[in-house]
């Protein structure tokens, strides 16, 4: 069992347990069927502990069906949620990953849960990536913003991406307080590459 999976099966049980459903817990996590696991992404009244651990199966299996449910859950308020998302969709291989993470990435009205699906994007290495990371930081650098560890993951990812086209969005950042430093880093590896 690898350590994200280790990690949501302990969560899970705990939240399994807290409704009187170790026994079902148990079940999905012993399952080696793929077809019982994509029925409880589907079948009505099945809780989100019980959703998010049978898409989290499947999707590092590289199991489609996970799809829809893996990016519901890395736009989830519960940042455990989205880590385990995120560390499913990035071994999905499913080709609507990235544009999913742009959309999620680059929507302002939910910038507070914008961080997994940026180092998502980041991991992807995907065509939207540099794109979106630009407009993201882009939107996020006023001086008060509440939101600068996203910005600063956005800093961080177009660092790692390379992306000469970033170079204006992270010149932008440099006199930014909590992202000078990364940003210059950043514009370091862009004139290294």
């Amino acid at each position: 069992m690898d350590e994200e999976l280790r990690s949501l099966a302990h969560r899970s049980a705990q939240e399994a347990a807290a409704a009187g459903e170790s026994a079902d817990h148990r079940a999905l996590l012993a399952t080696e069927d793929p077809e019982a696991l994509a029925r409880v992404l589907v079948e009505h009244a099945r809780p989100l502990w019980a959703r998010e651990l049978a898409a989290f199966r499947l999707g590092c299996a590289g199991d489609r069906r996970a799809f829809e449910t893996l990016v519901l859950l890395l736009n989830h308020r519960d940042p455990e949620r989205c880590v385990s998302a995120a560390h499913a969709l990035a071994l999905l291989g499913d080709p609507r990953t990235a544009r999913a993470a742009a959309a999620l990435a680059t929507n302002p009205l939910r910038t507070a849960y914008a961080l997994h699906p940026v180092r998502l994007l980041t991991a992807l290495r995907a065509p939207e990536s540099a794109p979106a990371l630009a407009a993201t930081l882009s939107r996020l650098l006023g001086p008060d913003e509440p939101h600068w560890r996203v910005a600063l993951a956005c800093v961080e990812g177009l660092g790692a991406l390379g992306d000469p086209d970033a170079r204006p969005a992270l010149e932008a950042a440099l006199p930014h307080p909590r992202l000078g430093a990364a940003a210059g880093e950043a514009l370091d590896r862009l004139r290294e590459a």
